[in-house]
């Protein structure tokens, strides 16, 4: 049951870009431009699904392989 580094680093490069979508949601609705921090939620939101995918891909691969 060993995982591949490619999922290991897409699951980490997701994870990146949800705590940066995140910062960027924080960071503009500071200054109160709602607009993008409805954009910048709505990426982080899909963010989730596409993890969701990865995971499960490897989780398949992993069961197949071994």
């Amino acid at each position: 049951m060993k995982r591949s580094y490619v999922g290991v680093l897409a699951l980490c490069l997701v994870l990146l870009l949800n705590i940066v979508f995140l910062q960027l949601a924080v960071h503009q609705f500071f200054f109160e431009r709602y607009t993008l921090v409805l954009i910048y939620v709505a990426l982080n939101i899909l963010l989730f699904p596409i993890a969701l995918w990865i995971y499960k891909k490897e989780k398949n691969q992993t069961m197949n392989s071994g």
